[in-house]
Formats: C-alpha cells, sequence, structure tokens
C-alpha cells in the first residue's frame, strides 16, 4: 500500500487526542493530525515536555497531564474532558524495565501502563467518543505481541517477570483489547471504530525512557547514535497509527510490511494466533474491567 500521510482526510473539526504525544511516534501523529486540521490534545506524563513539542505544531495544540501508570490520574484527565472526541490513539508506553516495577495501583508496569491505563481511559471516555458522530480508538501494539502468550491473564506476575515476554504481553493485550471493542461496539450497533497498528521497529525516545530499557545508563546514552542509523525514523513509525486513525477497516491491524514488518510501506499486519483468540479476548476484557474498576456502557 502507498498510503502516506499526505493521503489524510481534511479532520477540520475533529477533536484527537494521542497519549504519549510528546516524543517519537505520538509526537508525529499528533503533529499530522493538527496539520491536516484536527484539534489535538497531547496527554503526557511530562506536561513541560508535551509543551515543547506542542509548540511548534500547526494548527491547535493543546498539554494536559496524564500518567497512564495511575489511575487515579486517568480517572482525574478523563473527568475534565469537555465535547465529543473523534479520535483516540492508545500510543503512550513503556518497554522493557530490566527489573520488576509496578504501577502506583500495582499493576505490573507495562500491563499497568500499555494496557490497563488505556483501558481505563478509553472506557471512560466512551460517553465522549459516542457523542462523536464516528469516533476512532486506535491502539498502538508491536511486533513483539508475537512474544506474548495466554499467560497475559496473569496480568505479568512478578514470581514470573521477564522483560520481553512481559512487554510482548501488554502489547498482545493492545490488540486483544482493540478487537473486543470492536466486537462490542458493532453488537451495540454504534459507529465507533477500534483498530490496531503496530510501528515496526522506530528510533524513538521509547527506548531512552529512564522507566524501561533507559534504566540501563549504557542504553540511554548509546540509544540517539545507535538508533537512527538501524531503525527506521519515527515519522515513518506513525503512519500505522495515522491510517488507522482514519481510514482502517473497523478490527484491523496495520503495519509496515517489509524485512519481517520493521519498516517500509504499510498494509494488514501479522497476528499471532493469540492476538486471534476470541476467547482469550473476552477473558481479558472481563478481567481488565474489574482491575481498573470502570464500564463500557454503549
Amino acid at each position: 500500500m502507498s498510503w502516506k500521510p499526505d493521503d489524510l482526510p481534511d479532520l477540520t473539526g475533529r477533536t484527537a487526542l494521542v497519549t504519549g504525544a510528546n516524543s517519537g511516534i505520538g509526537l508525529h501523529t499528533a503533529r499530522e493530525l493538527a496539520a491536516h486540521g484536527a484539534s489535538v490534545m497531547l496527554a503526557c506524563r511530562n506536561v513541560e515536555a508535551g509543551q515543547a513539542a506542542a509548540a511548534p505544531m500547526p494548527g491547535n495544540t493543546r498539554v494536559e497531564a496524564l500518567d497512564l501508570a495511575s489511575l487515579a490520574s486517568v480517572r482525574d484527565f478523563a473527568s475534565r474532558w469537555e465535547g465529543p472526541l473523534d479520535l483516540l490513539v492508545n500510543n503512550a508506553g513503556v518497554m522493557t524495565p530490566p527489573k520488576y516495577r509496578e504501577t502506583e495501583d500495582g499493576f505490573e508496569l507495562q500491563y499497568g501502563t500499555n494496557h490497563l491505563g488505556h483501558f481505563a481511559l478509553t472506557a471512560l471516555l466512551l460517553p465522549a467518543l459516542l457523542a462523536a458522530p464516528a469516533a476512532r480508538v486506535v491502539a498502538v501494539s508491536s511486533i513483539a505481541h508475537h512474544g506474548g502468550n495466554d499467560s497475559v491473564l496473569d496480568g505479568n506476575p512478578e514470581s514470573s517477570y521477564e522483560p520481553e515476554p512481559c512487554y510482548g504481553n501488554s502489547k498482545l493485550a493492545n490488540i486483544l483489547f482493540a478487537t473486543e471493542l470492536q466486537k462490542r461496539a458493532a453488537a451495540a450497533g454504534s459507529p465507533l471504530t477500534a483498530a490496531a497498528c503496530h510501528p515496526g521497529v522506530s528510533a524513538t525516545e521509547l527506548v531512552q525512557d529512564p522507566n524501561g530499557m533507559g534504566s540501563n545508563r549504557f542504553v540511554r546514552m548509546a540509544a540517539p547514535y545507535f538508533m537512527p542509523i538501524i531503525f527506521q525514523s519515527a515519522r515513518a513509525g506513525a503512519n500505522p497509527s495515522l491510517y488507522a486513525a482514519t481510514v482502517a477497516e473497523p478490527g484491523s491491524y496495520t503495519g509496515p510490511q517489509r524485512f519481517r514488518e520493521t519498516r517500509g510501506p504499510i498494509g494488514p499486519a501479522k497476528l499471532s494466533k493469540y492476538a486471534r483468540d476470541p476467547e482469550l479476548a473476552t477473558r481479558l476484557w472481563d478481567i481488565s474491567l474489574d482491575q481498573a474498576g470502570v464500564s463500557f456502557a454503549f
């Protein structure tokens, strides 16, 4: 598929929310949506960094504090939301902390941030999404989801913590959430669309994040030098998110097509057998409702 951000439709009059938009893929996603007319909110843990990122962006942008590792922060953010929400891009994440860490609420950091925080955010913003004529929810996953399995239901417990498999589970959870959300929206006759995507392998600040791989000082210092040489740009990595947020088919999964889906033009991405398991998606949904203390009222 030769689709590029220049092919984005006119988004004038639409409101978009991008989590983790102060850097990397989220930044480029927010910038392109704003450049095509959307009113964009950058939801960031670091508000100062978010404001610096938003300052040179075209169009109408604003920044709000959101820490997805805190369900209290998610609830506070959602309580302050006003008006319809057309596009929700669940982009923020943490990747492979070397040692087991927990969120404010006692969940493993990757599961709690990458999946549960976005799950709760989507549920709490559902009234705003349903107030829009044809809202879209995007789950930004990863090719690492192939490393996940049905142990995702356990939420990455400390007793079996390994950085990469647990990251894989959190990214598998993103796809299962999007799949189940689309199923339930369709069953309710809602025009809401849910889609998943992955960015391939991109040179982003996620690797340097001190909450993840960047907790290793060597990785944090070396990443800015070697990543741009080896990986595709963060701007290219944002293409699947932008496609999913605007024109992708309901329930689809989009990613780069070349070199084992690490880069290149976008198209249908490959799903693991666990990502294609509808029963696993339903079971994770039910567990997540209890863990996050939310509901989805279509």
